[in-house]
């Protein structure tokens, strides 16, 4: 899984895909559960996406009690691939299903771990 902290370096988020039926996986996969077979290849996740549903996170697990309430949503991206991920906007009423969003690599302010986002990109 190097390959996927390698390109959170970058500022990008990464996936895999196998080389014999073209299954895509994210989070990434070192087999394909569709095919069995092992011979994957990384591809970069492209940084627009659509979001497809969300939620406001109000009871949280332990490690995340520190946290404000937050929302999490899912996205849709041109690779035919949905990941779940922190929605970084403080007003749940300005978020729609459908709206476009940008899938951004930040460093967590409490913690400075590198976590994927998903920002919402004005219309």
């Amino acid at each position: 899984i190097m390959p996927f902290f390698e390109g959170l370096m970058r500022g990008e988020v990464m996936a895999t895909r196998c080389r014999r039926c073209g299954a895509k996986y994210f989070p990434p996969q070192s087999d394909c559960s569709t095919c069995y077979e092992s011979d994957m290849e990384w591809f970069k996740v492209s940084d627009e996406g659509v979001l497809v549903t969300y939620t406001q996170i109000n009871v949280k697990p332990i490690n995340f009690s520190n946290y404000d309430d937050y929302i999490v949503g899912i996205a849709k991206f041109p690779e035919d691939i949905k990941i779940v991920a922190r929605v970084m906007i403080n007003d749940l009423k300005s978020l729609s299903v459908g709206m476009r969003t940008k899938l951004v690599v930040i460093k967590e302010e409490q913690n400075k771990n590198l976590v994927y986002v998903l920002k919402p990109l004005q219309e």
